[in-house]
């Protein structure tokens, strides 16, 4: 049996994110790499169900998995908290953040997106792979101001970091929010 060749990055097609969860008084950002395979089919942000996001987001914004997904948005929203991905487009296959062609990757439009979201304060890096492209490819494009913004580089709460518990991932978040609300208290 012949072994099966693989894919070459330029094979794969692109995957294309969506638009940010986000209202012009958001406050906290929270970013990812880029939306997974069933993230991609469903349409939503998260929608692998083992992927612990919305189960922190339950605990922390009560907007849980339990709630329809425009819903939970809603209630994201209402707290000005964003969600949002740095990768406009990347190929990758399969959903691991570990596969995307870094060569092939499309940041979002952060100028444009901080000019019309300027109350953000906070962000949330969910992950490795979130904090590294944001580092590499959209700090370089930023104006001063917008570099020293808080940047917390959170666990990732994807079922392939499974080296931390639940209980952990959620009381590393925890910590964020609370950091992300005194300086949101400061500000105010």
């Amino acid at each position: 049996m012949p072994a099966q060749r693989r894919q070459r990055a330029d094979e794969i097609p692109a995957s294309v994110g969506f638009a940010p969860i986000s209202a012009a008084s958001a406050r906290i950002l929270i970013l990812g790499s880029l939306p997974g395979q069933m993230s991609l089919q469903r349409g939503e942000y998260y929608a692998q169900p083992h992927n612990a996001f919305w189960r922190i987001m339950g605990a922390l914004f009560d907007a849980g998995p339990n709630l329809p997904y425009a819903e939970r948005k809603r209630r994201l929203i209402a707290q000005d908290v964003a969600v949002w991905d740095v990768c406009a487009s990347a190929r990758r296959a399969g959903s691991l953040d570990a596969s995307i062609a870094s060569t092939s990757v499309v940041p979002n439009d952060f100028v444009g997106f901080y000019a019309a979201h300027p109350r953000i304060e906070s962000i949330g890096l969910n992950g490795a792979a979130a904090a590294v492209l944001y580092e590499r490819l959209v700090e370089r494009t930023l104006a001063q101001p917008l570099t020293r913004m808080r940047r917390v580089r959170l666990p990732s709460t994807s079922p392939a970091h499974a080296s931390m518990s639940f209980d952990q991932k959620l009381a590393a978040w925890s910590e964020f929010r609370q950091l992300a609300m005194a300086g949101r208290t400061v500000a105010a």
